[in-house]
């Protein structure tokens, strides 16, 4: 797992961006769903930044897993990991604010802390990082390039 054969860092980060970017998307659509809008359409919805943002955190609860996983048990790290999302998505929000682009605003929920971020949120940021590890990471540093990906364009023809 962790020889030189491993994804490069910007495969890494690229693939954790898509996952958080479109794990967003349908979180907020079905979400928005339930709690009261019921429109079948399902239109969720995200920020260009998330792509960054959700590709940062997800390397950081990478190297998280890899220091930690002899050292901590799952539950114990799956709290990390969801202390860890926090702060990513506090220090991310208070930037962006900074120059009026932060895409979230959670000033209306009760347990928000200047409307960066809420402890509504903690259960589902929690589920998240226990499949993050056991999936996402589990699986994307098991993959591999061959020597030569790119295609053989004689053997084409």
């Amino acid at each position: 797992m962790d020889s030189a054969d491993t994804l490069s860092l910007l495969f890494r980060l690229y693939i954790y961006a898509i996952h958080g970017y479109v794990c967003e998307i349908l979180f907020t659509a079905v979400y928005d769903f339930i709690t009261g809008n019921r429109d079948w359409r399902l239109r969720g919805e995200s920020s260009v930044w998330a792509l960054f943002i959700y590709g940062a955190a997800m390397l950081g609860v990478e190297y998280m897993y890899l220091s930690l996983r002899l050292q901590c048990g799952f539950i114990v790290r799956s709290l990390l990991y969801t202390l860890w999302v926090y702060v990513c998505e506090f220090s991310s929000g208070w930037i962006l604010k900074c120059f009026g682009a932060c895409p979230w605003d959670y000033s209306h929920y009760r347990y928000n802390f200047k409307g960066l971020v809420t402890l509504e949120y903690a259960p589902f940021w929690f589920i998240g990082c226990i499949l993050l590890e056991k999936m996402l990471i589990w699986h994307t540093l098991r993959l591999r390039l061959e020597e030569s990906w790119e295609p053989d364009l004689l053997k084409m023809t």
